[in-house]
């Protein structure tokens, strides 16, 4: 039976994976003086979705061999690594892109209010787990108006191990005081995914643009087996909407 529903944020509910990319891309701009944004960024931005910035700067860092250029910053940018100079940099032009909440509120996916609207219709409890920091966090939620939908909040702030370290969601199913085996998480990354998987939760996985290419991927095909995975907004709704039907959450205890 289903008690809970786990979402992710980042791609999941909101389009900000695609602002992240353009940010990481700008950046590399900026630290080499290009003539416009580079786009391999965002192809190295994308192997590394839902693992949280520090990661990922690390991985844009790595895949662009940027740390001769980054480690001269460093002083600049008080950073303790080379990757953090290209967190900051790319944190401050992203903070930029959404400082009209108006520019969230048009990446929201369609299917957000719905599935949340269907949570509670279905007496689940309903939290968040992402590795997004928590005041991004509440500025989103509060850009999309659902800042009051979750009875459950995990933040980066909240986990020692990133994704795709099952230790977010099991953070989660303690806070929603749920087995993980009655919580279904909705993700789209592959990092999330294997996050999800490995804390023992059933997944619903969105193919979008952005993680397409990863949840068919080889290296996570095995994982794969278990998941649901949708590649249009819509598929999701029905995935959710049949698998509560045939899971029904327990009446007693919601």
């Amino acid at each position: 039976m289903v008690q809970a529903i786990i979402f992710d944020l980042d791609g999941t509910l909101v389009q900000t994976e695609k602002l992240k990319a353009q940010a990481y891309a700008i950046a590399v701009q900026k630290i080499r003086n290009l003539a416009q944004p580079d786009a391999r960024a965002i192809d190295a931005y994308k192997e590394a979705l839902g693992s949280g910035r520090d990661v990922a700067s690390r991985h844009v860092m790595d895949k662009l061999n940027l740390e001769k250029e980054l480690r001269p910053l460093m002083p600049q940018y008080r950073a303790s690594e080379p990757a953090a100079v290209l967190t900051e940099i790319r944190t401050g032009i992203y903070h930029q892109m959404i400082a009209d909440p108006g520019v969230i509120a048009r990446h929201r996916w369609t299917y957000t209010l719905e599935l949340l609207r269907i949570a509670r219709e279905n007496r689940c409890r309903i939290a968040l787990a992402t590795m997004s920091h928590l005041n991004d966090t509440l500025f989103i939620l509060r850009a999309l108006d659902i800042d009051r939908a979750f009875d459950v909040v995990v933040t980066a702030e909240d986990v020692v191990h990133t994704k795709p370290d099952p230790e977010i969601y099991q953070v989660a199913a303690r806070k929603l005081d749920v087995p993980p085996g009655d919580c279904l998480v909705i993700e789209d990354s592959p990092n999330g995914v294997q996050s999800a998987t490995a804390a023992g939760m059933k997944v619903i996985a969105f193919a979008t643009p952005f993680t397409f290419e990863g949840l068919h991927s080889k290296r996570i095909s095995q994982i794969l087996k278990d998941v649901m995975i949708a590649h249009h907004p819509e598929e999701i709704i029905e995935l959710a909407h049949n698998y509560l039907i045939n899971n029904p959450p327990n009446q007693e205890t919601n």
